[in-house]
């Protein structure tokens, strides 16, 4: 099986788990991972829990549809990360419940959507920036992830969701299931005084666990 034909079936069985467990609804999210000579992309208005590894669409560096079905007109998001952040092996975008909850909250940091509540999000994700609601396949989205000069692994689009990076699909993929695990507890906890980690805390955990 060669590398991009693994990627095919990792792309497929990845997405399946995480619609099988309400991470995505309907036609709802896409996923996108590099290769050689391109980026593999989720189809548009396709069900994460029912892809063919033969259809996901294949486009150039340069947004160029190559093969297979038509890419999601989530694209610009994609490309933006892969342009500004090289390390960049996979990009999720998710619909899930509780990120996109966050997403739609007055008092939401825009410079800290997920604070550093347990270790894991801050050693798999990181400090998260909001990005002003932009309509979904405009173009725009990409040039304001394209302005953060690739200082963040993952955003929350304002009132859509999170997109979050990795250097792998798999990678990726936990890195946006712990952001939805943390924006749930968050969730759960508002209104009750909680504990955040310190920020020795959150220096301690960077040089330990250094992030793509």
């Amino acid at each position: 099986m060669s590398s991009e034909s693994k990627i095919r079936e990792d792309i497929v069985r990845l997405s399946r788990s995480l619609y099988e467990r309400g991470f995505s609804v309907g036609s709802a999210g896409n996923i996108s991972a590099a290769v050689d000579d391109g980026i593999l992309m989720t189809p548009t208005n396709s069900c994460l829990g029912f892809l063919d590894p033969a259809q996901i669409s294949k486009v150039s560096r340069d947004g160029r549809h190559i093969s297979g079905d038509k890419p999601s007109k989530e694209i610009f998001l994609h490309n933006a990360f892969y342009e500004t952040r090289p390390a960049t092996g996979a990009v999720v975008h998710l619909h899930s419940t509780f990120a996109t909850a966050l997403s739609c909250l007055e008092d939401t940091n825009p410079d800290d959507c997920i604070p550093p509540l347990t270790p894991y999000v801050v050693m798999r994700v990181g400090q998260v920036k909001l990005i002003p609601y932009i309509r979904p396949g405009d173009e725009k989205a990409g040039q304001l992830i394209r302005e953060l000069g690739g200082r963040y692994a993952a955003v929350l689009l304002e009132n859509h969701g999170p997109v979050v990076t990795g250097k792998d699909i798999c990678s990726a993929v936990y890195a946006a299931e712990e952001l939805e695990e943390t924006a749930k507890l968050l969730v759960l906890l508002r209104g009750t005084p909680a504990k955040l980690l310190s920020d020795a805390n959150v220096a301690e955990l960077k040089a330990a666990f250094a992030a793509y």
